[in-house]
C-alpha cells in the first residue's frame, strides 16, 4: 500500500524514535541512545516535509493516521507545511513573495548570527499565513478546520499527559528533541537559500551533495525538489544531476557540516572562505 517502497526507511523512522524515548523513559537516558534520537527528529521533520508534499500511503485512511502520527512525533500539525511551505516557498522560491526568504531579515547576509535567529525570524513571518488560512478553511470547509483543529489538541492532549507523569521526562525526552528537530526544520531554509539568487529561475537554493542525503531522505539536493515538489526524494538524485550544471557552481556544496564549519566558523577568520550575495543588491526588497 506504500506509493514507494522507499519509503520502508520512512517507516523505520516514524518507528524508532518513539521506540527510543519509550526506551529512555522506562530505563533512563543514556547519551548514546539521545544522540540518535535527536538525529530522528531532524529525519522525522523531512518524513514530515515529504508527506505533506506526496502522501505516503495510497490508502486515504492510513494516510490520516500518519497525518496524526507525524503531528504527534514532531510537536506541531502537519497541515501547516500547506499554508507556508507548498503555498508559499514552493510557489515563490525565494522570491521577493517569499514570507521567509531569508533577505527579508536584516539584508542578504549568510553568517552564524542569520542562521541562530532565522526560525524565529521565520515562525513570526509565518504565522500570520497559516492563520489567515485556517480563517478561509473554517468558512470553506468546516470538517476539514475540524481535522486541523483536533491536530492541535492531540499535540496538547499528549503534552500535558506526558507532563503530569513526569514532567523532567517529558521536557528532556519529548519537548526539547521536537524543538530541535523544529529548529531544523526552520533553520534549514537559510543554509539552503542565504546568499542564493532569489530572482533567478535556477539559482535560488543551495545543493548538499555530502553523505548524510541518504539517511536524511535527500533533502539536500533542494534545486530539483524546488522544480518537482511532487516527485518521490528516492528520485531526487536523477533529477538533481539534470539541474547541477544549470546552478552556479557556488551553489552545489559538499557535505552540510563541512559548509556550515567553512562559513559560519572559518570564514570569520579567512576572508576568502566568507559566503558572497549571487543577487545583485538593487534587486533585494
Amino acid at each position: 500500500m506504500l506509493r514507494h517502497p522507499r519509503d520502508w526507511q520512512s517507516l523505520l523512522y516514524l518507528l524508532a524514535l518513539p521506540a527510543l524515548v519509550v526506551w529512555q523513559w522506562r530505563y533512563g537516558m543514556h547519551w548514546w541512545l539521545y544522540l540518535p534520537m535527536l538525529f530522528l527528529t531532524l529525519g522525522i521533520s523531512v518524513v514530515h516535509h515529504n508527506h505533506m508534499h506526496l502522501k505516503m500511503w495510497r490508502s486515504r485512511g492510513l494516510n490520516r493516521a500518519t497525518d496524526l502520527w507525524l503531528t504527534l512525533l514532531q510537536g506541531h500539525p502537519g497541515f501547516v507545511f500547506h499554508a507556508t511551505h507548498n503555498a508559499n516557498h514552493h510557489r515563490y522560491h525565494h522570491g521577493p513573495q517569499d514570507a521567509a526568504r531569508t533577505y527579508r531579515f536584516g539584508g542578504d547576509h549568510n553568517h552564524l548570527a542569520g542562521y541562530l535567529l532565522h526560525p524565529l525570524q521565520a515562525t513570526w513571518a509565518l504565522y500570520p499565513l497559516f492563520g489567515r488560512w485556517l480563517g478561509r478553511l473554517r468558512r470553506r470547509a468546516p470538517g476539514a478546520f475540524a481535522y486541523c483543529v483536533l491536530q492541535y489538541l492531540l499535540v496538547a492532549g499528549l503534552w500535558l499527559g506526558l507532563a503530569l507523569l513526569d514532567w523532567q521526562k517529558w521536557l528532556t525526552l519529548v519537548l526539547l528533541p521536537q524543538l530541535h528537530g523544529l529548529h531544523w526544520l526552520l533553520a534549514t531554509n537559510y543554509l539552503q537559500h542565504a546568499h542564493a539568487d532569489g530572482r533567478s529561475k535556477t539559482d535560488f537554493a543551495r545543493n548538499f551533495e555530502g553523505a548524510l542525503n541518504p539517511l536524511l531522505f535527500n533533502i539536500g539536493l533542494h534545486t530539483a525538489h524546488h522544480h518537482h515538489g511532487r516527485a518521490h526524494w528516492s528520485s531526487l538524485p536523477t533529477l538533481h544531476a539534470h539541474y547541477r550544471q544549470r546552478v552556479h557552481p557556488r551553489l552545489n556544496c559538499g557535505g552540510l557540516l563541512p559548509y556550515m564549519f567553512s562559513t559560519f566558523v572559518l570564514g570569520l577568520l579567512l576572508r576568502r572562505l566568507r559566503s558572497r550575495p549571487l543577487m545583485p543588491s538593487h534587486k533585494i526588497t
